[in-house]
């Protein structure tokens, strides 16, 4: 089996989506900075590779290291072929990643996400390396109060964030034309991706403080924050607040090996993909299943709106079901569950008797 580079692959959907390619054979080289996320991931993902006895396994290997290190990269690609291991594909998780701060700090964001992007692209071009997966979003997307959202329709970014991964895209765009018969290019836009592995050993536990609305909702269960923040009560939905299209992460890793698979079987072409269930849930919504299936209070309050926020982001998934040996499967019960579950054995390590104190259905 060939081996894959996932860049940024100890982060939350690199880990999940490493573990996945390793349970259908191939092996993986995590490349990471470990700026937002921890060494200490690499060991979990050890173990959850050990204590799957079924799977077929893949080998996995981690590099510590910076991508805007052009040097390293080379080094790396150059010391794979002499062993005779080359790295034949790269799904490229690495960046900055959330929406408030590319508010808050746009150079930033545009310096990182899309340097890190040019190195990869140049050293993979350099050794013949031209089958890409790239982590992009939906944020790219020109909001709309309802309906489901085609990759054809327009894209509008409203926060730097989304405006760099359309960038990227539109650097893939052309890479791709530069030579149509080499390149082999997916872009997975996601959607909300949420949950954890169902062993709790890894989850969405960024180092950064994560305006992501699982971590957040964590503090408030655990009693580090008192209410959670909804942002805006009146958005043009059918309860005022936004309307997301949750993903559990498990099913968004297994669409990253069902993207690789289909590059390798078909000719070059450049592809992008919705990467979503289709179903939208409103905040409130979220709310309320959360407290239900995990038995917790989730005390919250109306705050104002958040500059880049949009009101409705829902998959039209039919692509994705049709093109790839693929489809979600975990309702979002278990997305809330599974959750729950990480982040009472890894965050705040809470027992049992002060759960108790704070349940309330």
């Amino acid at each position: 089996m060939s081996l894959v580079l996932a860049t940024g692959g100890l982060g939350f959907i690199g880990s999940h989506t490493c573990i996945s390619l390793i349970e259908n054979g191939y092996d993986v080289l995590i490349i990471d900075s470990l700026i937002n996320s921890y060494e200490e991931t690499f060991l979990k993902l050890k173990k959850i590779i050990h204590l799957n006895k079924k799977a077929k396994k893949g080998k996995l290997f981690f590099i510590k290291g910076d991508l805007n290190n052009k040097n390293l990269l080379d080094k790396i690609f150059q010391e794979k072929i002499s062993e005779g291991y080359p790295i034949k594909s790269v799904i490229h998780f690495a960046g900055l990643k959330s929406v408030a701060g590319s508010v808050l700090d746009p150079i930033k964001y545009w310096d990182t996400n899309i340097n890190i992007t040019m190195n990869v692209l140049s050293i993979m071009d350099k050794y013949n390396c031209n089958n890409f997966v790239f982590s992009s979003s939906a944020t790219i997307y020109k909001p709309i109060d309802s309906g489901k959202l085609l990759e054809t329709y327009e894209k509008t970014p409203l926060n730097p964030y989304g405006n760099t991964k359309l960038a990227i895209e539109t650097i893939l765009s052309d890479v791709f034309k530069s030579n149509k018969s080499k390149w082999k290019i997916v872009n997975l836009r996601y959607f909300n991706p949420i949950g954890a592995h169902p062993t709790g050993l890894i989850g969405d536990l960024p180092k950064e403080n994560s305006s992501n609305l699982f971590p957040v909702i964590s503090k408030v269960i655990f009693g580090k924050s008192k209410k959670l923040s909804v942002f805006g009560s009146n958005w043009p939905t059918k309860d005022g607040t936004c309307i997301r299209d949750f993903i559990h992460i498990i099913d968004l890793a297994d669409a990253h090996v069902a993207a690789l698979n289909y590059l390798e079987k078909n000719d070059p072409q450049i592809l992008s993909i919705n990467i979503g269930t289709g179903k939208g849930y409103s905040v409130l919504e979220i709310i309320k299943t959360f407290s239900k299936i995990n038995k917790v209070e989730l005390p919250h309050n109306f705050v104002k709106k958040r500059k880049g926020d949009v009101p409705y982001l829902v998959a039209d998934n039919k692509l994705a079901l049709e093109l790839l040996d693929w489809s979600p499967k975990k309702s979002l019960e278990l997305m809330c569950k599974d959750s729950f579950n990480f982040f009472k054995k890894n965050v705040f390590k809470i027992s049992n008797s002060q759960l108790k104190s704070r349940k309330s259905i």
